[in-house]
């Protein structure tokens, strides 16, 4: 119950801060989209979603990228 909360909390607060026009906002969608990545994996892997959680992998790279790009690369 609660892995659902925080899924659907944070992947709606990345889903929104993704589209924000400011950049300095929208920077944090893959902190959320990371944040909430943990909690897919377990739910999946407890409910047996084997699908589910293959894409949570691809999901976990894809934040990742946004963590690179936003706060690891040094921004001219």
């Amino acid at each position: 119950m609660i892995d659902q909360i925080v899924i659907g909390a944070l992947g709606a607060a990345a889903a929104y801060l993704s589209q924000d026009r400011l950049d300095g906002r929208r920077r944090y969608a893959c902190l959320c989209g990371l944040a909430a990545q943990p909690f897919w994996f377990y739910a999946s892997w407890t409910a047996g979603q084997w699908g589910i959680f293959a894409l949570s992998i691809v999901y976990t790279l894809a934040w990742a990228r946004g963590l690179v790009t936003h706060w690891l690369w040094r921004r001219s």
